[in-house]
């Protein structure tokens, strides 16, 4: 039976998922807590959409266990699949039928559909009751998709790259609807996207998946105090592995080397001073550059963002 007092709406322990000889999913640990935006982000191939599938029971694993809502992925009724939503990013909804006609429709079967928080959402889309899906824009189906997935009041709503392909007014009207629900207590929402700005924008935790492992838990603030960038005139072009403690990238720009480590301090600035640096400065670094220099680092010699707990570090909140 479904477990509504649980604290947690997502859990896995050990969790795999293998096609073929590829590993999609590494014996991950993960516990997401009720309540606020939690971000997944990763590498294409990091194992986020096979995750979710795992999860929704639309694809079995091979080792470990998975929960959501505090049910077993393996035995979701139709009950707890009804305090679930699904937003994702091909949007794919019937063309023949009109927005008025899909509303009704699923109106009728979930029991605790909410009229005014489907009104709410697709006013920002303006959309036509009238219009069949068919003829509307991938925005506007990406509204009316919304719409439908949050009238029927889910605990938890799952979002897998839903503004993809979206232009900057869609985008912007998609936003701002996930942060109003944001801010609705009771509602966990569980966002993957590859827009940094996207995500820096609305994620109260971040969840970074790496080759099917779970490499970080924190929020991105967190993660762009803890990751910062130096410039040098003068650096050796190719530094030896730990001449640099927390490298993950080195690019030389315009003559200077810019480089991005992870947790380091003052004392950076004298260790490349020895290194023959000079004019040693530190800038500030985007959540954007930040998260991309850690995915593409050189994982020869792996630096770690969190020791990978099971838990994210907080319930999430309000923005």
């Amino acid at each position: 039976m479904p477990e509504r007092g649980c604290e947690f709406v997502i859990e896995t322990d050990r969790l795999s998922k293998r096609f073929g000889r590829k590993l999609a999913l590494r014996e991950l640990t993960l516990r997401v807590p009720r309540g606020g935006i939690h971000a997944l982000v990763g590498s294409n191939g990091a194992g986020k959409s096979t995750l979710f599938r795992v999860l929704l029971g639309l694809l079995p694993a091979d080792g470990g266990t998975s929960r959501v809502l505090g049910v077993d992925s393996r035995r979701l009724d139709p009950a707890t699949r009804g305090r679930v939503g699904l937003v994702h990013e091909e949007h794919t909804l019937p063309g023949w039928m009109s927005a008025g006609e899909l509303r009704r429709m699923q109106r009728g079967l979930y029991p605790r559909w909410d009229e005014t928080c489907f009104d709410e959402v697709i006013g920002h889309f303006q959309v036509d009751a009238r219009q069949r899906v068919g003829q509307l824009s991938r925005g506007e189906r990406a509204g009316l998709n919304l719409a439908l997935a949050l009238a029927q009041s889910p605990e938890l709503l799952i979002l897998d790259e839903p503004t993809l392909g979206l232009d900057v007014v869609a985008r912007q009207a998609f936003l701002e609807s996930l942060l109003f629900l944001g801010a609705q207590e009771g509602r966990t929402i569980v966002y993957c996207s590859h827009q940094m700005d996207e995500v820096e924008r609305v994620a109260d935790d971040l969840i970074v998946l790496e080759r099917g492992e779970l490499a970080s838990l924190t929020s991105p603030e967190e993660l762009c105090r803890r990751i910062t960038c130096w410039v040098a005139d003068a650096l050796p072009p190719v530094l030896a592995p730990g001449e640099v403690p927390g490298l993950l990238q080195s690019r030389t720009i315009g003559g200077q080397q810019h480089l991005v480590v992870l947790d380091s301090d003052d004392a950076l600035a004298a260790r490349l001073t020895a290194l023959g640096g000079r004019h040693v400065e530190r800038l500030p670094l985007s959540f954007d550059r930040a998260i991309n220099a850690y995915l593409t680092r050189d994982h020869a010699a792996p630096v770690a963002i969190a020791d990978p707990v099971a838990t994210t570090p907080s319930a999430g909140g309000a923005r």
